[in-house]
């Protein structure tokens, strides 16, 4: 039995509403979970919220509301999202559950007693956006800490500190030993550079004193635990692993290692840093440490989306206006996995309108109604018809190509060349619709073969483009498949040639893909 493919996603803070950025991350994750179970494969989708930090706290306090109803009420508003854009996860991970909580708490008492952590007080610079303390190295060439830290101040405490330094060279040598921990491989140099500069051990917890809003130390009910060192958890704990037994469930095993996909803006140090080096801390092996798949971000016009200047995207409001999938269309099809890209509420129009409507919704449109007024909607597949070699070899070069699209869908998470080879499929069809004119065929008796060719072609064609897309586009996909009449279950390895049988009968056109309006200028 093969393995099932665990994929996770960061799971989001709890103090704000989801923005583009959430909405991204999510349908990259999901369009990966829907293509392994296109193939026919297991899959274990986990997302989630991270519900605890001083900012929940903080921001909870100005509202005057208990910290739990906060971030109970902004949960609700990710939920309802991803329901709307059909994210399809299947297990919800929120760091206020006690399976979750239980999990961290025997974490930290078994690293306290196998001498991981200990007790210090130290003085140091301290970045409240980040909640974590800062040294030297965070510094910028002119010996400041940078504006990605937000405000940072001087504070002087006693708290717990995890042994992070010591396994410095461990992680080094993991890097440079394994080229796919990381995609895409640009970031890894980014990585290791980051490492490099390590310096110290990393403060896991926080006085009582001024925050209350965590996971208590198990051991000293004064502290409880840095947000990131909680929330790292929740990757094993929603998974069934248990901090006390050195041989863990089957279950869990069969699991792990993750797919993590995550931001770059958390890649270093939480992800790249912090995370391995807690699983290597538990024992977990080499082969045990979850490769990172880490995306871009969305900006404005070259600049990074932020509250501050107001440029945020509504991916709820969008999702309204257009529709969710035309939203996950153009998430999925206007980035290259990886890289940054400029946000575009024209190019979303832009690409619906000349991808989806114009060339792939009018395909199943002309095609239908070709099949309904020449044969009654009955298709004959004829593949080899005399006195036609041009549209034989044509056709042969356009089933070559929708071979290549399938070997290679979604190669290195490049979900974008998917979709363009999918949709130069459709462009090719509606090509070949133009280049032999079926309603001149239907004129004449002698062409009766080749119109049946054109049409079975066509069909057959659709329902091929319809599994391809159906990662991307779940309910364009089953929109496709009912009016072709075909309802069968369906994987990957159905996006052969000939599925329609000899003789089968399509249903009528109805839109699938209403043109959008763009404004006038």
């Amino acid at each position: 039995m093969s393995k099932p493919f665990f994929i996770t996603t960061a799971i989001d803070y709890t103090n704000g509403a989801p923005h583009i950025g959430h909405a991204y991350e999510k349908v990259l994750a999901d369009v990966i979970a829907r293509y392994h179970r296109l193939k026919g494969g297991e899959v274990f989708f986990l997302t989630g919220v991270d519900q605890h930090g001083q900012k929940v706290q903080q921001s909870a306090e100005k509202q005057g509301v208990a910290p739990q109803q906060f971030v109970d009420d902004i949960t609700k508003k990710f939920i309802a999202l991803w329901q709307k854009l059909d994210i399809s996860y299947d297990r919800w991970a929120a760091t206020t559950d006690p399976l979750h909580k239980t999990c961290v708490q025997e974490i930290l008492q078994r690293l306290f007693d196998e001498g991981q952590l200990y007790k210090a007080k130290q003085g140091g610079y301290y970045s409240v956006r980040q909640e974590q303390f800062l040294t030297d190295k965070e510094r910028n060439a002119e010996g400041e800490f940078g504006p990605e830290w937000g405000e940072v101040e001087f504070r002087e405490e006693e708290n717990y500190y995890f042994k992070l330094a010591e396994h410095k060279d461990w992680l080094l040598a993991f890097i440079d030993s394994h080229e796919n921990y990381i995609t895409p491989a640009f970031r890894r140099s980014e990585l290791r550079n980051a490492v490099d500069r390590l310096a110290g051990d990393l403060c896991i917890s926080r006085p009582k004193s001024r925050l209350t809003w965590g996971i208590g130390f198990p051991f000293d009910p004064g502290f409880v635990t840095y947000v990131w060192f909680d929330a790292l958890v929740n990757y094993i704990s929603f998974a069934g692993y248990d901090p006390k037994s050195k041989t863990q469930d089957p279950k869990f095993t069969a699991l792990w290692p993750a797919l993590h996909v995550i931001g770059k803006d958390i890649m270093i140090p939480a992800h790249g840093v912090y995370w391995p080096i807690m699983l290597k801390a538990l024992g977990f092996t080499d082969e045990q440490i979850p490769p990172l798949l880490v995306h871009g971000w969305w900006n404005i016009a070259g600049e990074k989306m932020s509250k501050s200047t107001g440029n945020i995207v509504d991916p709820d409001a969008l999702a309204d206006k257009y529709g969710n999938e035309a939203l996950r269309y153009y998430l999925m099809s206007d980035i290259a996995t990886g890289k940054d890209a400029d946000f575009s509420e024209e190019r979303l129009v832009q690409r619906y309108n000349t991808d989806l409507a114009n060339s792939l919704g009018n395909l199943l449109n002309r095609t239908l109604n070709m099949a309904q007024r020449y044969r009654s909607g009955k298709l004959a597949p004829k593949t080899e018809v005399a006195g036609a070699p041009d549209f034989a070899s044509t056709l042969a070069a356009y089933r070559a190509q929708f071979e290549g699209t399938v070997s290679n869908s979604a190669p290195a998470y490049s979900i974008h060349l998917a979709l363009g080879e999918a949709m130069s499929s459709a462009s090719l069809c509606n090509q070949l619709i133009e280049s032999v004119a079926p309603w001149k065929l239907a004129k004449d008796p002698a062409q009766a073969d080749l119109l049946d060719a054109v049409l079975y072609t066509l069909a057959e064609s659709l329902r091929i483009i319809a599994i391809l897309i159906s990662p991307v586009l779940p309910k364009a996909a089953q929109n496709i498949f009912a009016q072709l009449n075909w309802d069968k279950p369906f994987s990957l390895a159905d996006a052969t040639w000939g599925g329609l049988p000899d003789g089968h009968t399509v249903g009528s056109p109805t839109p699938l893909f209403p043109r959008i309006e763009e404004p006038k200028a």
